[in-house]
């Protein structure tokens, strides 16, 4: 009988935290408490748009929705996409899996300038090891891209054919770049060493300045490369 209660009483703790564990695509309720919106829902595209602001549908060939992931496949032409709404102070978070060689980013304070056109600042998401792009510091994942490298050391990231999370935080002109729960990058847009990287990036001749707008769309990058992504989120601070 003993051990029958203690078969029982192992199962009553063990149990609700194997249930616990947080499906994709869902928002738990601490994050829901936390105001976080959920910007995928793992079956739509609900919520993006096109550069011209029209629905975003997912289709062979472009974005597709597969197995609960946002998905460009080799030699997909999606075109990039944007969320509907802007954001400013913002926290935003992903998880994304590439193929060997893949090139892409995801971009922030997306912003049409009167001299430079539709831009974004760029968290880089690439094959640091062969991806095409590879021979800058200022190129590799986590970087802002063209600008600022990223801490190597920091960076703990998973190869290509597994997922990793990246995270997003801005909060006034400071930013940080997350990759798997570490820092690898933060910056002060408008600081000294901000304006040094965009005098020597392809950034260097946009009016106004780059990237001091105070809000902006985000956007998924469609650039040389299969990607997915899920868990997809973001929270106004």
């Amino acid at each position: 009988m003993k051990k029958l209660i203690l078969t029982f009483a192992l199962a009553v703790v063990i149990c609700p935290a194997f249930s616990q564990k947080t499906k994709d695509n869902t928002l738990t309720k601490k994050e829901a408490a936390q105001h976080w919106k959920l910007l995928f829902d793992g079956t739509t595209t609900s919520g993006w748009t096109k550069a011209d602001g029209s629905a975003v549908t997912a289709a062979p060939g472009a974005w597709e929705i597969d197995n609960g992931a946002l998905t460009l496949k080799k030699g997909a032409n999606g075109g990039d996409i944007y969320t509907a709404d802007e954001y400013g102070d913002f926290e935003f978070t992903a998880d994304f899996n590439i193929e060997p060689g893949t090139n892409t980013g995801i971009k922030y304070f997306c912003h049409k300038y009167d001299k430079g056109g539709n831009l974004g600042c760029e968290f880089q998401i690439i094959d640091d090891v062969n991806g095409e792009d590879n021979k800058q510091a200022n190129h590799l994942l986590g970087s802002l891209y063209d600008v600022l490298a990223p801490v190597e050391a920091n960076k703990k990231v998973n190869p290509p054919g597994q997922w990793n999370t990246i995270r997003i935080v801005a909060k006034g002109k400071n930013v940080q770049h997350w990759v798997n729960g570490k820092k690898v990058l933060e910056y002060s847009r408008g600081s000294d060493e901000y304006l040094a990287g965009i005098a020597k990036s392809k950034f260097s001749k946009v009016e106004p300045v780059f990237g001091m707008v105070e809000k902006g769309r985000i956007q998924l990058q469609d650039h040389h490369g299969p990607v997915a992504f899920k868990n997809i989120k973001v929270r106004v601070l």
